[in-house]
């Protein structure tokens, strides 16, 4: 017997409205797992990068000091200089400093009798990041640490910069020093680690 018209609308409208119900449900999963997904990749994006190392150092905050009197005197071309500031950096991607309780080592590397200039001087030792190269840590050095007039001539402050090596490894050096009196010292740029002895001397050690 042929089933009844309207039998046969209400029997298609029933499974028409379960496919509905069914696309509904697989559509708010995917609305959901799309949200979540969406989220995830924003946080990345938003996360904010990881802050840059201060490199700056304040000279109106050093030891204005002049060079001590007694003990083992410290020379800058023959003049007798305070140690104010000791900045390390190993040089290359993957250079590495020698742990702190060798940094003695390090010093006496960089120039004999350094160690005991340390001692009595009292300097403010910090460490920076990897450095690619002499110049370009040397430009930063001297940017970061900043010295009065033009780059130290006239007045008391001078600095250095350059490598030395320990054991086979490069390490980057900068030194904040102050004479007693205004000269024309300036900032020095060492390129080579035997220059070191050209310009720096310690004396009494």
């Amino acid at each position: 017997m042929e089933a009844n018209p309207v039998d046969q609308l209400m029997n298609a409208l029933s499974q028409l409205g379960g496919s509905m119900v069914a696309a509904a449900v697989i559509g708010g999963v995917v609305l959901v797992l799309c949200v979540i997904v969406w989220r995830i990749i924003a946080g990345r994006k938003t996360a904010p990068p990881p802050a840059a190392p201060d490199l700056t150092i304040n000279i109106g905050s050093l030891d204005n000091q002049a060079p001590p009197a007694e003990g083992p005197a410290l020379e800058l071309f023959n003049q007798p200089v305070r140690l104010v500031a000791l900045v390390l950096a190993p040089a290359g991607r993957g250079g590495e400093l020698p742990p702190v309780d060798r940094w003695s080592e390090v010093y006496d590397a960089l120039l004999p009798g350094l160690d005991k200039i340390v001692g009595v001087h009292k300097p403010l030792v910090r460490r920076w990041p990897n450095q690619m190269s002499t110049r370009g840590f040397a430009h930063a050095f001297f940017q970061n640490a900043q010295l009065p007039g033009e780059g130290g001539k006239g007045t008391p402050w001078c600095s250095v910069a350059g490598v030395f090596k320990i054991e086979g490894q490069a390490i980057m050096a900068g030194l904040i020093l102050r004479t007693a009196d205004p000269s024309s010292l300036g900032q020095q740029v060492i390129d080579s680690e035997e220059k070191w002895l050209g310009c720096l001397r310690v004396i009494g050690r």
